[in-house]
């Protein structure tokens, strides 16, 4: 019998095709609506069946989303509160429809006692010739017909691929913490910098696969094959029966890939590896004598060495190796010797730093480090060096490009961008792979009349600034105001309040869709008009015009009137949606904001609490919100503005000071005999 499971309000809002809001509404307004069978008062959980009764009582015919019920009684399958095993067997059965939809055609015609007898052994048939010891996936066994019925009709409307990517998102939801996916755009351009072209591709830490992924369809020439190695057992068998979608043959080993190598003998044309970061228990004492430190015992503190020298230990002389770095590798003392010898040897071919926010939730602006298996004695004489810190809207396309270049032995330098090093000047007592450090500034049109110009720019741009400062009056002794918090706003249905997803389930989920960056909330810069995503998860609500974005910054909360841009919020990012013919979004955005709601977020410590329900604004005749709303709208533009000038003004001073210096300009009124 299947158990009743337990889901949450966001399970809910999907489950009947709405907004949590709605949830929020619904148990509010509804007695009849299920109490919560667990979780806490700020997290309720329900039981499915409870909500399934109430949903289909209260739908009044409206279509409710069939693969968001579906992924529910999926769940309700297995006695495991992690369905990883079902999902992955379910995978193998999308790869079997995905591979021989006949086949399932003339079998599905068939009995709910045969089908469920004979399924498992078809199944393992096709997934045979895809995966390298293919488990048989005996959990299909215990699911009912009728629900592989409704899986294969799903499939048959969405696709197979898409449809095993759907339930793997979902397992990804429950277990956030447990995997994190690279980036597409830097997951290609590694693809593209080692080489599509390649017959067999490793990733020793593959986690979700994505770095594989770019390599499962060669461009040309038989299907190739695909190795990886996990951690984590289940997102292993996740990954390798999503990687079974494409052409390639796919072996996936669960495992710690120093300690425990799952392919020790096995060389490849091309590694690629975001190996974990300053992991201090990557085996230094028993791996001591390892033979695959060829280039110097990595130290303790230094495991993205370790893992440098085992993708090196894996390519086939030539072969070539991506990785992604932490910028302190490029520069730690303990790691120079190690370093030194990768150069020496010719191993290290290329170091490319990629600009901050090109993989999300890191603090710091990583690197890939391109790496060459040597096929002779003759080591190079260069390393190309590429910083895309100001390139970063084409930073793979730059990337690319100059790695191209450098790799077909033409000139590669570009100022400020790329330039290829010699080896010599990267062997002193540091051994800095830092790309910036070797970088020709951009030459600039220094002249009189730029000076001139740029001057001209800043001063009408400070006086257009202070026209925006909008004209105030005192208010006198009816100052104080009763107020309202925004809970009874919704309340109301004056607003509604959607909040954004964990930056964890943004980052694997959205982080390929347009959102809006913690600089243009601050308005340190101008949101750039984009297209709107043509299809969005059910779940996720697009920003529309109007709406009032709401974020913590320090110890401050930070709000944003969208104007003309559809997108999805980000992480960590609340909307605020008003009605414009009650509530002014400019006025809402402008007390919500103030420092006099500081008082309904700040716990006993110094950490802000941002339940934004929380936050109160005076209720005044929508043409007073106007009038307010007006003079806080001048104050944004005012600040953005204003510190768009100050950024013009630094480089105003840069510019009188470099053409003083250089003798390009000099004081007016100065009369003197010296030449340029």
């Amino acid at each position: 019998m299947a158990k009743d499971v337990e889901v949450t309000v966001a399970d809910i809002a999907r489950l009947g095709g709405v907004g949590r809001a709605a949830v929020s509404n619904w148990r509010r307004r509804h007695d009849d609506f299920p109490q919560p069978v667990g979780g806490t008062s700020v997290n309720p959980v329900f039981s499915l069946a409870e909500v399934r009764r109430w949903l289909l009582a209260h739908s009044e015919g409206k279509k409710l989303p069939e693969r968001e019920w579906l992924w529910q009684d999926l769940r309700a399958c297995t006695a495991s509160d992690d369905p990883a095993e079902l999902i992955a067997d379910l995978g193998a059965f999308l790869v079997y429809l995905h591979r021989n939809r006949a086949d399932w055609a003339e079998l599905s015609a068939a009995d709910d006692a045969t089908v469920a007898t004979e399924l498992p052994r078809r199944v393992h048939a096709v997934c045979a010739e895809i995966l390298d010891d293919p488990p048989t996936p005996h959990s299909l066994a215990k699911v009912e017909v009728p629900l592989l019925r409704r899986l294969a009709d799903l499939a048959d409307a969405d696709g197979p691929a898409t449809t095993f990517g759907f339930l793997r998102d979902r397992w990804f939801e429950l277990h956030s913490r447990r995997t994190y996916a690279t980036p597409e755009p830097v997951a290609k351009l590694m693809a593209e910098l080692a080489g599509l072209a390649a017959e067999a591709v490793l990733d020793p830490a593959c986690g979700t696969g994505a770095l594989l992924e770019p390599f499962r369809s060669r461009p040309n020439g038989p299907p190739g094959l695909l190795l990886g190695q996990e951690l984590d057992a289940a997102t292993a068998r996740l990954t390798a029966v999503h990687l079974a979608f494409g052409s390639a043959r796919v072996k996936i080993a669960p495992g710690d890939s120093l300690r425990n190598d799952a392919f020790p003998d096995v060389l490849v044309d091309t590694v690629v590896c975001y190996p974990p970061f300053n992991d201090r228990a990557w085996g230094y004492e028993e791996l001591a004598a390892d033979p695959r430190w060829d280039y110097g015992l990595p130290p303790r503190m230094e495991s993205e060495l370790a893992w440098v020298q085992h993708a090196l230990a894996h390519l086939k002389p030539g072969g070539t190796a991506v990785l992604v770095m932490p910028p302190a590798a490029a520069n730690r003392r303990s790691g120079r010797r190690i370093r030194s010898q990768l150069i020496r040897r010719g191993a290290l071919r290329a170091v490319i730093a990629l600009p901050q926010g090109a993989v999300p939730n890191m603090a710091v602006a990583l690197m890939l480090w391109v790496l060459r298996r040597p096929a002779d004695a003759r080591a190079p004489e260069h390393v190309l060096m590429v910083d895309t810190a100001t390139r970063p809207v084409d930073f793979a396309r730059v990337a690319a490009d100059a790695w191209a270049r450098f790799d077909r032995g033409e000139h590669a330098d570009e100022p400020g961008v790329s330039t290829a090093v010699p080896v010599v000047e990267l062997l002193d007592d540091a051994v800095d792979l830092t790309p910036a450090r070797y970088l020709v500034p951009p030459a600039e049109d220094l002249t009189p009349e730029r000076i001139t110009a740029e001057g001209e720019k800043i001063a009408t741009l400070l006086r257009a600034t202070a026209d925006l400062i909008p004209a105030v009056e005192a208010l006198g002794e009816s100052g104080n105001l009763p107020t309202v918090p925004l809970a009874e706003l919704e309340r109301r249905g004056m607003l509604t309040i959607h909040q954004s997803m964990s930056a964890a389930n943004f980052s694997l989920l959205l982080s390929d869709l347009p959102f809006f960056t913690l600089e243009e909330l601050l308005g340190e810069k101008r949101p750039d008009d984009v297209a709107p995503p043509s299809v969005l998860a059910q779940h996720v609500i697009a920003v529309e015009p109007g709406d009032v974005l709401v974020t913590q910054h320090a110890t401050r909360l930070i709000a944003l009137v969208v104007a003309n841009r559809c997108v999805v919020p980000g992480p960590r990012v609340t909307l605020l949606r008003p009605d414009p013919e009650r509530l002014d979004p400019h006025f809402l955005a402008g007390f919500v904001s103030g420092s006099t709601n500081v008082r309904h977020y700040t716990g006993t410590g110094s950490r802000l609490f941002t339940d934004i329900r929380r936050a109160e604004i005076p209720l005044l005749p929508i043409e007073e919100q106007r009038a307010y709303g007006e003079a806080f709208r001048r104050l944004t533009d005012f600040g953005r503005d204003l510190r768009h000038a100050a950024a013009m003004g630094e480089d105003l001073i840069r510019l009188i000071s470099d053409g003083l210096t250089q003798r390009i300009v000099r004081p007016a009124g100065t009369h003197t005999n010296g030449t340029r």
